[in-house]
């Protein structure tokens, strides 16, 4: 069933009034609130890429993060209630897809971990909560409900209704309850998404060199 634009903009409007004590109303989040003009903006600028419009829709993604602060891929899927905080430094990748209700504060980046065009990017499920500064890396999934705490970094799938912090990120409350165990030491295991690259330049290189020292033995037997 195709969504009805009046009502996801209704929604939109209502998510800062109803999560956002700072709101003065209606009125307030439409002249005020750069994060529901980028969601706005995305709307149309997704539908146009959608319809395979060439050039349009990334340009008009720019001008719209020149007047918001907030970087929006044309690809994006951006569900209904959706709400930007504050929204400065805000990135979200092509692929990414944020489920209706999800709130997200200033500074978090939804980015890839591949340099393929495949799916890269995280799928947020419904009513999650980005903490400012986090950064949800790759093509990993976030549970509905789950909340994930500022500047944490998180590259692996999160289990529903769970809280994760820290670097890399790690599980510590699911439905309010301590999880116990596991290794808490901080350590950073981030994927590089230079690896396949890198990986791939090697086995050329081996390649050359087992060619290389072919071609001296050669030389070498050869009579003068």
């Amino acid at each position: 069933m195709a969504e009805n634009p009046l009502e996801t903009f209704l929604a939109d409007l209502r998510a800062p009034v109803e999560r956002d004590p700072a709101a003065r109303g209606y009125l307030d989040v439409l002249l005020s609130y750069p994060g529901l003009r980028a969601i706005v903006a995305h709307r149309v600028i997704h539908a146009l890429y959608r319809l395979r419009v060439p050039l349009l829709p990334r340009f008009l993604g720019s001008v719209s993060r020149w007047l918001t602060g907030i970087e929006i891929d044309p690809g994006a899927t951006i569900g209904k209630g959706v709400f930007i905080d504050h929204g400065m430094g805000v990135v979200i990748g092509e692929t990414a897809e944020v489920g209706d209700g999800c709130t997200i504060y200033q500074g978090v980046t939804l980015g890839g971990t591949s340099l393929q065009r495949t799916k890269r990017h995280p799928t947020l499920g419904r009513d999650v909560t980005v903490g400012s500064g986090a950064a949800i890396l790759g093509a990993i999934y976030v549970g509905d409900g789950a909340r994930i705490g500022a500047n944490s970094v998180v590259v692996k799938d999160v289990p529903p209704n769970a809280t994760v912090v820290g670097i890399p990120g790690r599980v510590v409350l699911v439905d309010g309850k301590p999880v116990a165990g596991g290794d808490r030491r901080p350590r950073v295991d981030l994927p590089d998404p230079n690896a396949p690259l890198i990986a791939e330049l090697t086995d050329r290189i081996a390649a050359l060199e087992a060619r290389l020292a072919e071609l001296e033995r050669q030389n070498a037997s050869s009579p003068l």
